[in-house]
């Protein structure tokens, strides 16, 4: 798991989606799934849900399922000035080891 997380930090990375710095204290504070109405789709994966993750492995905890792809892959539908794809890929092979490891 901590494997396919590195992976996608490091594509989030190449396409120059991962931020030197957090975003606003304030967008920190969405109630909506994915912090919709205060984060761009990477900006939520970098700092609310990769550190929840690796939070859990790092304390041994159970990993709960959870499918990210069908909301990335219509969050990432209109952008068109990177090449998406491998991401969108990453991100389903994490979805799949999330069910596996139940």
């Amino acid at each position: 798991m901590i494997n396919q997380i590195n992976l996608i930090k490091h594509e989030l990375q190449k396409l120059n989606l991962w931020q030197p710095s957090p975003p606003a204290a304030e967008a920190f504070l969405s109630e909506q799934p994915f912090a919709l109405d205060t984060m761009q789709p990477h900006e939520w994966l970098q700092w609310i849900f990769i550190p929840r993750m690796q939070a859990l492995i790092d304390a041994k905890r159970e990993i709960p399922k959870f499918a990210l792809h069908p909301y990335f892959e219509e969050a990432f539908k209109e952008v068109q000035e990177i090449e998406i794809n491998k991401l969108l890929i990453l991100i389903k092979q994490l979805d799949e080891l999330a069910t596996s490891c139940q």
